[in-house]
């Protein structure tokens, strides 16, 4: 087990898994609709339709020019940028978990919301990670996707995607 229990990083509280806590502008059903609905997601991670249901597909649509204003690298440019993955869970609007399939065949990631006064609890659980360099890669994803989910919440400019990315997969490297 790895634990990287700091104020800002996410930990890994089991082998092959990453958990990701923040504290996030709510009302709960306006995160609710970040994770749900194609177009806020689009503004944040991935865009593509989710049929809300146990064992509905949950499309996604990867497009980083809608998330940050910086450009993509060229290593970035040739991968796959659509998966069909399968819901696995689904609680509106207080938890949301289905496949996900870049970060390994069997892995699945949860997203569960909490109230807290006027904000919101924000958990990702992301396990079954196919190894460790895919850990380290989806620990920096998850972290700079959320910092511009929270940026888009308090309706600041997002930070740039791929230097974030970037910085953030260097720091879990020594973490994990």
């Amino acid at each position: 087990m790895n634990d990287l229990s700091t104020s800002s990083m996410g930990t890994s509280t089991e082998q092959r898994s990453v958990r990701l806590e923040r504290l996030l502008p709510g009302p709960i059903e306006r995160v609710w609709a970040y994770l749900t609905e194609a177009d806020k997601r689009a503004t944040w991670f991935a865009g593509g339709t989710f049929d809300l249901r146990v064992g509905g597909r949950a499309d996604l649509h990867f497009d980083h020019s809608n998330i940050s204003s910086e450009k993509t690298p060229d290593e970035y440019k040739s991968k796959k940028s659509d998966w069909s993955e399968t819901i696995t869970r689904v609680e509106p609007p207080r938890l949301l978990s289905y496949t996900f399939g870049p970060a390994g065949p069997e892995s699945e990631v949860t997203f569960e919301l909490e109230t807290r006064g006027k904000d919101v609890l924000l958990v990702i659980t992301h396990v079954r990670i196919a190894d460790r360099k895919t850990m380290v890669g989806v620990a920096g994803g998850w972290d700079a996707h959320v910092g511009i989910l929270s940026d888009r919440l308090n309706g600041v400019e997002p930070r740039p995607f791929w230097t974030t990315h970037a910085r953030l997969k260097r720091e879990y490297e020594a973490k994990l």
